[in-house]
């Protein structure tokens, strides 16, 4: 559990803890998913020129970090969730039944006598960027559709006009949400234990060194990750039917089971040394990050079919692209 001042201190206590994978880590997650996306998600998103926009953006969080203590203080624990050893944040919220928002989630922990800033919100960064995705992907298609079938050459224009727009938010949204979907597979951004063991029974004495989690995410990482490597352990494409919750609790849950692996690699010297258990270990955490953020993204393009674009009367992209004619009026809402 972190401190509850979230204080400069508290923050560095977990020693750049919000800082998951440094920047080379999180640019091979973005990069390596954007290089596997399928053919069936449109060309704008995977474009060499996209895919190099998507990587930049990966760190992006992070580097935003320092804008000012309102800026940081509400936004830092987006990047990390304090999981127990019972599998709980907070000890009581379990991840295969997160609450519906941020709101309710706060509620819970502070029932409990914590909140989300002193256990972090991961889980909501990323659901929130997966809904936000899929929105933007929603908008693009009955744009595409608009500009080419609107009744008139004006709301063409319009909507060709709205489409290039979209593009360019729509890379720029994927690019953010690379980085809170990397946070989540690097093991120490969703545990307790998230720069050495901490102040917890500690039978098998692993390390409680406060330079573990940059160590491994910073400088291990720069040395021996490469995107090749990281590529080839990528598993092959999985899209679930699930709710986003539910994907995001399971994700959580199996990174979380790597938490004693990465501490008993530590204490055997593996990172020190180097060791090929050691680089396999990383790779294989960086790749889990990228092929989730591959299927997300995915997922997020297959429910952008019937998220409704426009307000209170709008259309689906299903609906246009199966034969309704998108109406400007329908779905500007810039008046």
């Amino acid at each position: 559990m972190r401190t509850p001042l979230l204080t400069a201190a508290a923050i560095c206590a977990c020693a750049q803890g919000a800082f998951a994978w440094g920047g080379t880590g999180h640019t091979i997650i973005s990069r390596a998913a954007a290089e596997e996306l399928p053919a069936s998600l449109p060309a704008f998103v995977r474009s060499q020129a996209a895919i190099d926009e998507i990587a930049a953006l990966g760190p992006e969080p992070d580097r935003s970090k320092d804008a000012g203590r309102t800026h940081d203080l509400d936004r830092d624990t987006g990047h990390y969730a304090d999981i127990g050893d019972d599998g709980k944040i907070g000890g009581v919220v379990a991840l295969d039944a997160l609450p519906i928002s941020r709101e309710a989630y706060d509620t819970a922990l502070r029932a409990a006598g914590t909140d989300q800033y002193k256990m972090g919100f991961l889980p909501y960064s990323i659901i929130d960027g997966w809904q936000q995705v899929a929105k933007d992907f929603a908008i693009w298609r009955v744009d595409n559709v608009g500009a080419s079938k609107a009744s008139n050459a004006n709301d063409r224009a319009w909507f060709a006009s709205d489409r290039a727009l979209r593009e360019t938010l729509t890379l720029r949204d994927i690019g953010v949400w690379s980085h809170f979907v990397g946070d989540a597979s690097q093991p120490l951004h969703v545990s307790v234990h998230f720069n050495g063991w901490g102040d917890f029974p500690n039978p098998a004495g692993y390390t409680t060194s406060k330079t573990t989690h940059a160590s491994f995410e910073g400088a291990f990482v720069r040395a021996h990750a490469s995107i090749d490597d990281v590529k080839a352990k990528m598993r092959p494409l999985a899209i679930s039917d699930a709710p986003i919750a539910a994907q995001v609790g399971a994700y959580l849950t199996a990174t979380a089971s790597y938490v004693v692996p990465f501490y008993q690699l530590e204490k055997n010297g593996a990172f020190a040394n180097a060791s090929r258990g050691a680089q396999d270990f990383t790779d294989a955490r960086l790749a889990d990050g990228a092929a989730e953020f591959r299927d997300l993204i995915v997922g997020a393009w297959n429910a952008s079919g019937t998220t409704v674009v426009g307000y209170p009367n709008g259309i689906t992209p299903a609906a246009a692209e199966s034969g309704t004619t998108p109406e400007r009026d329908r779905v500007d809402v810039s008046d």
